[in-house]
């Protein structure tokens, strides 16, 4: 059986090439995460596209390299004279700093070639380059997996020359603040781009939850429990954290050359307690912190000077820049001045090592080092800390890791979790851990070591793919289909051949005007039914044959003010309560709904009505919904992405609540309250009070302008799967089974109005077209 193809793209190919003739090359494996995981997919044939680590003009060279790289199944991308403007420039100069909180630097004032759109431009035209390698070398069916910020406008290319291609995009970093990420030049239309994949991947819950607030906060789209919505299209976001490779380095601790090392290290150190630094040489990782608060601790603990050292591995990194040559500089001048206050002819506290280490000698440092310090400002993940914990078999070292790197969320718990700004703090963990007792190192070391074990490379890349694979393969029902203009002709026929029909219509934008000035997602006070369709409802209503439901996120009174007259049901706030127009309002909210934060968001929303001119706020049981149609557009829209800002790091920040951005409007209602969720409450209700019901319903008409989050009404009634639900309603039989719910494909028929993207199979214009129709119905079942 062939395997499917996976086309990883990345800035660096998992090889360096090095020219050694005209036609010759000789390659070095690249070590890391990214490399071992992706190298290690069983499931797929891998292709590995990327800029092989040197530039190359010449025509036989590029080709000669190309031949060769293809036999390690990898494919060269050359960037030539773009690569610097690009890389040093707009990636490392801007995107780098900005996503790990120190702001972008100004721009170049003494050269007007060099800015930040001669950057951007750079960036847009190697994704170009990078695009146009994808396509010579995409066949139908494969999957293209985009990593790291160097690549974010790929995914909109991949996805603009094929939709159909299934594209994910991974980020290594973290991803900013919304606030942060609002300072950066081309901000909108990165996201944008990104949002283009069909599945977007982070290490953690924060940088996911700061990417799904800057959609919300910069482009003002929704955003749901599984990512973001726009336009009808979701892209689902989730949290994939990277591990390492835990049996490479368990393995090679046990080796004979490594124990000897062990061995070595250990006398070489003269009996002291060794505190391991393991870290890039970069701004992100706080290496003048940890020296602060080292010295800090030997200020204040002179019994442990002379029997405590540390040890710090900087490998060099971006040595070209002069920021980074002048951090390089700093840490020497710091442990300069520690070693000079506290060593000794015999010994000094800090070994400082510019250099990086051979990987079975780093094993033997992890092995028998009594502290790892891990003082990352910022850090994607921060992989060493797994790598310490993987390597420790006896003596068992503590952890002591910094809140702001990735891994502080996956290794917290058997960790010392420390703020690396507050020199004090991590001055008093490096205290306890030198301390601790066994015991206590046992405990942390086998919470850390079960969690590094079971979550390996080869599980993130698994996971990865197979949620990719989930989202691919059912592509129209996750991101919505284009639907077909509906053939009004079946509708009719298939309505006169049914015995027993449900017809499921909204209201706003449905049964209201088509006025284009009207809020088309806020359903106001002030909302009236059609003029022409108010008579037409009442005789539609009045055919036994036919159940119609009002299904609206609006409060009761708007619906008993509007539909009082007719034979119907009517569903107020999302189904949360029934009624027949016969009969009273059921409640039918789920047992233990949450309803704390609904004062809270009241206050919110009164503080920004009050600030908004023309804009006003409603509130009913269950939702607050804020609308500001008729307020100053521009100024509107800015207010509401500054009141989600409110809202997210206040009243709802732990509330189990969904927030809804319509075209002039915000709501908040509590999880689950949708649509979809509300019709087996529904159903239920309808079978209560129709026992003498005989006949299963077998024609279901679903119209409406729903919110994506409401779309699951639509895909409720598709055949086969209404017979699968579990009824989560009082009073509603415990499944929708075939003697309640019996359709046909032929029968069903889901209609969206106004809709480029929808989970509906359908759609109409507008409600004008509504009107028309329900004539249509009601003169044919005369005739």
């Amino acid at each position: 059986m062939t395997r499917p193809r996976l086309i990883v793209v990345s800035m660096s190919l998992p090889v360096t090439a090095k020219r050694t003739g005209e036609e010759s090359w000789s390659f070095a494996m690249n070590s890391g995460g990214l490399v071992s995981a992706l190298l290690g997919l069983k499931g797929f044939e891998t292709k590995w596209i990327g800029w092989p680590g040197v530039d190359v003009y010449d025509v036989v060279g590029k080709k000669a390299l190309s031949t060769a790289l293809a036999e390690k199944g990898c494919i060269p991308v050359f960037l030539e004279e773009v690569c610097d403007q690009y890389f040093n420039g707009y990636c490392n100069n801007i995107l780098w700093p900005i996503f790990h909180y120190m702001g972008a630097p100004p721009e170049y004032r003494d050269d007007g070639t060099i800015t930040y759109q001669s950057q951007y431009d750079a960036y847009k035209k190697a994704n170009r380059i990078f695009f146009d390698v994808v396509k010579e070398h995409y066949q139908e069916g494969d999957v293209v997996w985009c990593h790291d910020y160097h690549v974010m406008l790929l995914p909109q290319y991949l996805k603009e020359y094929n939709s159909k291609m299934n594209v994910g995009w991974f980020l290594h970093t973290p991803f900013p603040s919304s606030e942060m990420y609002k300072t950066l030049p081309s901000r909108s239309e990165l996201l944008r781009s990104i949002l283009t994949a069909d599945l977007v991947g982070f290490h953690t819950y924060d940088f996911a939850r700061h990417f799904v607030n800057a959609c919300m906060c910069i482009l003002g789209i929704d955003a749901t429990s599984e990512g973001v919505v726009d336009q009808g299209k979701v892209t689902q976001v989730a949290v994939f954290p990277i591990g390492i490779e835990p049996e490479r380095f368990i393995s090679t601790s046990e080796l004979p050359e490594v124990v000897q090392y062990m061995k070595k290290f250990k006398n070489d150190f003269a009996g002291r307690k060794l505190i391991l630094g393991v870290d890039r040489m970069d701004f992100v990782k706080g290496l003048p912190q940890k020296y602060q608060a080292f010295e800090k601790f030997l200020e204040e603990n002179e019994d442990w000077r002379g029997k405590v050292m540390l040890l710090q591995i900087a490998v060099p990194t971006r040595n070209g820049i002069g920021e980074y040559r002048k951090m390089k500089d700093q840490c020497h001048k710091l442990v300069g001045r520690i070693n000079g206050r506290f060593g000794s002819i015999s010994s000094v506290p800090i070994t400082h090592l510019d250099c990086s280490v051979p990987f079975d000698q780093l094993c033997a440092l992890y092995a028998i080092a009594d502290a790892l310090l891990v003082t990352s400002l910022r850090d994607g993940m921060n992989l060493v800390s797994s790598e310490f914990v993987a390597c420790q078999k006896e003596e068992k070292g503590v952890l002591i890791l910094s809140e702001f790197a990735g891994a502080g969320q996956s290794l917290g718990a058997g960790a010392l979790l420390v703020n690396p700004w507050n020199i004090k703090e991590v001055s008093n963990a490096i205290g306890e851990a030198l301390n601790m007792s066994p015991e206590e190192k046992e405990r942390k070391h086998k919470i850390n070591f079960q969690y590094v074990k079971t979550h390996s490379t080869q599980q993130w890349a698994d996971d990865f793919m197979n949620k990719l694979n989930e989202i691919t393969s059912n592509g129209e029902l996750q991101n919505g289909n284009v639907p077909h203009e509906l053939p009004q002709h079946d509708v009719v026929q298939q309505y006169l051949k049914s015995n027993n029909r449900l017809l499921i219509l909204g209201f706003c934008g449905t049964l209201t005007p088509p006025n284009k000035n009207q809020e088309k997602r806020g359903e106001g006070m002030n909302l009236e039914v059609h003029p022409h369709l108010h008579e037409r409802l009442k005789e539609l209503c009045s055919d036994p044959k036919t159940t119609v439901v009002v299904l609206s996120r609006g409060p009761k009174s708007l619906l008993d003010k509007n539909f009082g007259e007719c034979n119907m049901w009517l569903a107020a706030e999302n189904g949360m309560f029934l009624r027949h127009t016969s009969g009273e309002w059921v409640t039918k909210m789920p047992e233990h709904m949450n309803l704390d934060w609904i004062d809270g968001v009241k206050q919110v929303f009164k503080y920004f009505t009050e600030r908004t001119p023309g804009s006003y706020f409603e509130t009913s049981e269950t939702s607050l919904v804020w609308n500001y149609q008729s307020a100053d557009a521009e100024f509107g829209r800015a207010q509401a992405r500054d009141m989600l800002q409110h809202l997210w790091a206040g009243p709802i920040s732990n509330a189990s609540v969904d927030v809804v951005r319509g075209d002039n409007s915000v709501e908040v209602h509590a999880v689950s309250v949708t649509k979809g969720s509300a019709m087996e409450r529904l159903i239920g209700e309808i079978v209560l009070q129709n026992k003498s019901m005989t006949t299963p319903i077998d024609y279901v008409l679903c119209i409406g302008n729903f919110l994506g989050k409401d779309e699951d009404v639509y895909t409720f009634f598709e055949p086969g799967l209404s017979k699968k639900r579990k009824s989560s309603g009082n009073g509603s039989p415990k499944k929708v089974s075939s003697t309640v719910v019996d359709l046909k494909e032929e029968n069903y028929f889901s209609v969206a109005i106004e809709k480029t993207h929808t989970k509906a199979s359908y759609f109409l214009d507008s409600s004008d077209d509504v009107v028309q129709l329900i004539h249509k119905l009601n003169a044919h079942n005369k005739a």
